[in-house]
């Protein structure tokens, strides 16, 4: 059995064209998300920014009327989901999803291939497209669209065989693919650190010493110019405070989760991403036959390793998808272990395979916990078009444009308004939003069981609103929860 993998690996996972590696790339990508594909509750992070962009295609303005803190290039990404609607827009947004996906294991081969790990380049692209199954990235969570664009910032920067250091319109190129992959999340700060002084160290490396520092102000100004864009921008359309205050001062005034959490959910990660840690800690001790031009390739990749991996602990919270980053160059070294370790090529397809059918494990019971079309669509249905407003006070974001109701607040991401670590960090009081939101009398109101975080005063004061003005309409299931949905009283 051993063998007759061996051989299956070495004829599929062996060096080939780029018209065969992306096929076999896509094909993979397809079959590994084949049961998310539609979906509206695949993650609710995902489900937001579509709403969000569904909101801002419609006229309401990011932060202002409809209000979270991820920059707006994740939302311009989204648009044109958005502008399309349910249940065309999930079909899109996913697969401009699939196509980053695919885009970024295409990267990591070439940077495989750079670093003399041309034989198992194939095997480590293929390890980055299954291995974010395990940690909610299949879908289109934001690190799967910057990801693309740190992986290429890296393919102009990284160091190459034939010694040449990086050019200095390389260098202005790459950040500024990481100043756009900030405008989709801000937490690749901390790549964009390592790859700015990676290329200032060339220049010193260079002997050209007198050049770093406007060089190194130039690659400042470069990465930093599309946050500016969007500040001005807001600030012309008269919503500059708002822009500031969600992008910048809510994130500083989020409260943290508990501590314990906190370390759980890394203990959960270093789990996930072990094979791949392994896999490169195996490949820094493998191929010890390579030139020095090559060492030095494979160094700045076990390099950014460790750069990506102190971002990610550097964050704090460390919910699964945050270890996204992490994923790009780990699977870019693991490739040394499928091509160049003597037991690499061996188990390759064989890791794959486990990896692929645990992974679809997974997503199965995410579709279990989580729900599914059908299931949204009865809860839609029972919540009904009209005529009045609804408000989600706990459950799912996408119920608003599923019913096609009116929303009465710009929290329409319901933990905005009651989890607790969100307290005094979205420019409102908790409370009095709410109770300002039912003054306005809503004709629907959803909830979700209760759940851990939650401001249980808050849920209660709600509750009581409801025993008063409101009865209860349905019960529908929702995955693993109860979705109850009531209608104001006559």
């Amino acid at each position: 059995m051993a063998r007759l993998l061996a051989r299956a690996a070495d004829r599929l996972l062996a060096p080939s064209t780029f018209a065969r590696r992306l096929a076999i790339i896509a094909v993979v990508a397809i079959v590994a998300r084949l049961l998310t594909f539609g979906s509206p509750v695949v993650h609710v992070d995902e489900e937001f920014y579509f709403v969000a962009a569904q909101a801002w295609a419609h006229g309401a303005l990011p932060y202002v009327d409809v209000w979270d803190r991820k920059p707006i290039g994740l939302f311009l990404i989204y648009l044109p989901a958005g502008a399309l609607g349910l249940p065309l827009g999930l079909w899109f947004y996913q697969a401009m999803a699939l196509a980053s996906l695919v885009g970024t294991a295409l990267l990591i081969a070439r940077l495989a291939d750079r670093a003399g790990w041309n034989k198992g380049a194939l095997a480590g692209a293929l390890a980055y497209v299954l291995w974010v199954n395990f940690v909610d990235g299949q879908g289109g969570q934001a690190p799967i669209f910057y990801n693309l664009l740190i992986a290429g910032a890296a393919a102009l920067i990284a160091p190459r065989a034939d010694e040449r250091a990086p050019r200095i319109g390389a260098g202005f190129a790459a950040m500024a693919l990481v100043g756009c992959a900030l405008q989709v999340k801000y937490s690749v700060v901390f790549e964009g650190v390592f790859f700015g002084l990676w290329l200032l160290w060339c220049e010193w490396r260079a002997g050209r010493r007198l050049a770093i520092l406007p060089y190194g102000a130039g690659l400042i100004a470069v990465s930093l110019l599309p946050t500016l864009l969007a500040w001005l921008a807001f600030a012309r359309l008269g919503a500059g405070d708002a822009w500031f205050y969600a992008n910048i001062t809510s994130i500083l005034a989020r409260q943290p989760d508990p501590m314990l959490e906190q370390l759980g959910n890394l203990f959960k990660i270093a789990l996930i991403v072990s094979p791949l840690v392994a896999a490169t800690l195996l490949a820094i001790r493998s191929g010890e036959e390579a030139g020095p031009a090559t060492r030095a390739v494979r160094h700045w990749l076990f390099a950014w390793t460790v750069a990506a991996a102190l971002g990610l602990l550097v964050f704090g919270s460390w919910f699964e998808h945050y270890a996204l980053p992490l994923m790009v160059p780990l699977a870019a070294c693991s490739s040394g272990f499928f091509g160049d370790h003597r037991n690499g090529r061996r188990v390759a397809l064989a890791v794959l395979l486990i990896a692929f059918v645990s992974g679809q494990g997974v997503l199965l019971l995410k579709r279990h916990n989580r729900g599914t079309r059908g299931e949204v669509a009865a809860v839609a249905q029972a919540i009904g078009p009209g005529p009045g407003c609804l408000y989600v006070f706990s459950g799912e974001s996408v119920f608003y444009p599923a019913s096609g109701r009116c929303t009465l607040t710009r929290y329409v991401f319901p933990s905005h308004l009651g989890r607790l670590r969100e307290q005094g960090a979205i420019g409102v009081d908790q409370r009095a939003e709410i109770e300002r939101i039912f003054a306005l009398r809503p004709a629907i109101v959803v909830f979700r069981p209760p759940y851990h975080g939650e401001r249980a005063e808050l849920r209660d004061m709600a509750m009581a609103e409801m025993s008063r003005h409101y009865r209860l309409k349905a019960s529908l299931p929702l995955g693993t929860q109860t979705i109850e949905i009531f209608e104001r009283k006559p």
